[in-house]
């Protein structure tokens, strides 16, 4: 095992310098041996140094991790926080009412005393990364099951979180990388008390929503401003009143200079999750059987969905964040299909593979590898129907319905009792019974039961009947088939739809509470459908995933051994990255050629009075007659948006984009459509990272908000010659 890995990393650190730019998510620990002078060549200034560096501050101090699924960056040396309006719309979401409509009409906290403290929000800072594979790795060797080599690293990591040294507030984690053949410790600072600060109304900040979601040209100021708030020590603690705005080790500077075509550009963040290695099998039935399942169980959500929202402003207000969730992934597969169809991906996944086992044929020292990708198809071919069956479970029974989410709060309920007491129980209960009001204030029981009908028709028309489980077929049968009729008597007669019978049930002692969840309707159906999804769906798929999780790790080995003039960089993990381009425009099709900006003229073109979608605040509209852009506007225009090759993913939404000096000069919120397919399968023609222009951003809380104190607490950096 020693000398296997010991290979791997001499690999990763060799063959990775033979690359080129646009692709790839880097650990910013290895810049200076792996990037810095593609970087440089580029035409980056500052060093790998002022990247990432533990004995100073430097770039990695202003990144922090958003709640989690996020990216955001401090801009300035009071805490203040810069992430997408998407990434916080749920913040605003919860901080809003019919009476203050933060979503419609935006806020802006005049002073630091009007912030709002956002429940439950966390902000992460990376302090340092170190590479401790030999750690995780020690005493597993090559004979052992995946259980027991599974065992053996969770082992080996809480013996390590043990004994990794950090101060008392600080925590640790580890993370696999290249399907578990290294592991790296990332130590880091959590912060609990995030306020509110600012954000622009959603016909900004999400202006033109759901249809220009994931396409170019864009015209969002998709942006919202938090703040970090620590004790008088300047550490992480608790909201407190007596907490004061976080000093951080180094923030960034907000250049005016703008931007062309070909200017260096790097994100800095937090990417989610990738598969880049994945073999033509894998990949075929992503593109070919899942995506299909979760696109067209999500189209019908979203369609009764909108359909109430465009007929009530509350209804608007409830399902706008929920809305958003589902649609964002609906519409990314989409284009993660059509971006494969167009570049032709699946073949040369296909074409991938094969040189690959050609290449193992040839080579007598390869013989191990000979039976690697056949073995992996095999198991994939297995897998197929059972994980199909399990997203089509998933897609019409947890993700697009929130009785869901009642079954689970009474389950967890149960799993408390049964695992911590009686006292503990009760105590969660009685959180519960004193927030019922909160549990239903984004819940309409007729749009859910609709949904919940609508998808359950297609699910029973389209499943594998040996995958519909027992109790669903015989209450189907007493229902004669209607959808409609089985829906409503389960919501109706259920105590967890309904917000008094839920505070009812709340109040009651275990032993009548009990009874009461054992005996409802909901309850039952879950309990149902979860215990036959166990035992006969995801049982096979964890053993044959395990079977494959064990063949990816050798096939990425394999890859570095057989193929090294190809390019390695880790999947995305949700762990700090860095990945480097150029502003550049990309032609999608024949005919066809992108810019790589765009301005507020766009905006005024795309407006639709009153649109749901396409609406313009009227004083956006007289800074725009008047071409009132102040010291942000370029030659008459009001930069707002720009594209650049850098690979990115979600959970690089919010991450900055930084020009060649260390500068902020944009803010990632998406990617072009046509480019989505870059999670499995990048490709440098028409794979696209989009970003709010820091001009436009500047713009909309100077001169839209008149929130001018945000800017004086920023420190802009003016191109030569021009005024400040």
């Amino acid at each position: 095992m020693f000398k296997q890995n010991y290979f791997f990393a001499i690999c990763f650190l060799t063959i990775s310098q033979c690359l080129f730019a646009g692709e790839g998510m880097w650990l910013p620990i290895f810049l200076k041996s792996l990037n810095e002078k593609e970087m440089k060549s580029m035409g980056m200034k500052i060093s790998a140094d002022d990247i990432y560096n533990i004995n100073k501050g430097s770039l990695k101090d202003a990144i922090v991790q958003f709640g989690g699924g996020c990216t955001s960056e401090i801009i300035s040396n009071e805490g203040l926080l810069l992430t997408n309006h998407h990434c916080g719309f749920g913040y605003i979401q919860a901080l809003s009412s019919v009476e203050k409509n933060y979503i419609r009409d935006g806020f802006w906290a005049r002073n630091k005393a009007e912030e709002h403290a956002c429940s439950g929000l966390t902000a992460t800072l990376i302090v340092r990364i170190e590479d401790v594979t030999h750690n995780i790795l020690e005493g597993v060797d090559l004979k052992m099951s995946e259980l027991q080599r599974r065992n053996k690293v969770d082992e080996n990591i809480e013996k390590l979180k043990l004994v990794l040294p950090r101060m008392a507030d600080q925590d640790v984690m580890i993370r696999s990388f290249y399907n578990g053949n290294q592991y790296f410790a990332f130590v880091t600072e959590t912060f609990n008390d995030i306020r509110l600060v600012g954000t622009p109304p959603e016909s900004i900040g999400k202006f033109g929503a759901d249809t220009d979601n994931w396409v170019w040209p864009r015209h969002t100021g998709d942006f919202s401003l938090f703040r970090i708030y620590a004790n008088k020590a300047n550490r992480p603690a608790a909201f407190s009143k007596d907490n004061v705005p976080y000093k951080p080790k180094h923030f960034l500077p907000i250049s005016l200079s703008g931007i062309k075509e070909g200017d260096f550009t790097m994100v800095f963040g937090f990417p989610g999750r990738t598969t880049e290695y994945l073999i033509y099998e894998a990949t075929r039935q992503q593109v070919e059987v899942l995506n299909p399942v979760r696109i067209s169980l999500r189209d019908k959500t979203l369609k009764i969905m909108d359909k109430y929202m465009r007929a009530d402003e509350k209804t608007k207000i409830q399902y706008a964040s929920k809305y958003a969730g589902i649609a964002n992934s609906w519409k990314k597969w989409i284009g993660e299909n059509l971006g494969m169809r167009v570049t032709n991906g699946l073949d040369k996944k296909l074409q991938d593979d094969a040189v690959f086992q050609k290449r193992v044929e040839q080579n007598p020292k390869f013989e191990s590898y000979r039976k690697l990708i056949p073995e992996m198809e095999f198991l994939y071919k297995r897998l197929e129907p059972f994980t199909k069956a399990r997203e089509y479970y998933a897609e019409t029974f947890v993700r697009n319905v929130d009785v869901y989410d009642y079954y689970q709060m009474v389950k967890s309920l149960i799993n408390t009792y049964e695992g911590r007491g009686e006292t503990k129980f009760n105590s969660n209960k009685e959180d519960i019974l004193k927030n019922v009001n909160a549990y239903f204030k984004d819940f309409n029981t007729s749009i859910d039961q609709e949904i919940f009908a609508s998808l359950l028709e297609q699910f029973i028309k389209e499943m594998n009947p040996a995958f519909v489980f027992n109790s669903l077929k015989e209450d189907l049968i007493k229902q004669k088939a209607d959808y409609k009729a089985f829906t409503k008597a389960l919501y109706s007669s259920s105590k967890l739809t309904n917000e008094d019978s839920l505070a009812t049930l709340m109040a009651m002692d275990y032993s009548h509470w009990i009874n009461a969840v054992k005996s409802d309707p909901v309850y039952q159906f879950y309990e149902d459908m979860n215990f036959y999804q166990n035992n006969d769906i995801n049982k096979l798929c964890f053993e044959l995933e395990e079977q494959i999780n064990a063949l990816r790790r050798t096939h990425m080995t394999a890859l570095m051994e057989v193929i090294p003039e190809k390019r390695y960089y880790p999947d995305a993990n949700s762990t700090l990255r860095v990945t480097y381009g150029k502003v550049e425009g990309f032609k999608p099709r024949d005919g066809v050629h992108y810019l790589s900006k765009t301005t507020l003229d766009g905006v005024m073109e795309k407006y639709i009075p009153g649109d749901y979608e396409f609406d313009v605040p009227k004083k956006l509209q007289t800074l725009f007659k008047n071409k009132d852009y102040g010291i942000y506007g370029d030659d008459g225009k009001m930069p707002l948006a720009f594209i650049g090759s850098n690979h990115t993913t979600g959970g690089n939404s919010g991450s900055p984009a930084i020009d060649a000096h260390g500068n902020l000069i944009g803010l990632n919120f998406d990617r072009v459509w046509e480019g989505t397919m870059s999670d499995i399968n990048y490709d440098p023609s028409i794979c696209r990272n989009i970003m709010v222009d820091a001009r436009y951003i500047l713009f909309i809380i100077d001169k839209f908000a008149g929130a001018k104190w945000l800017v004086d607490e920023m420190k802009l950096v003016y191109p030569k010659g021009k005024k400040k």
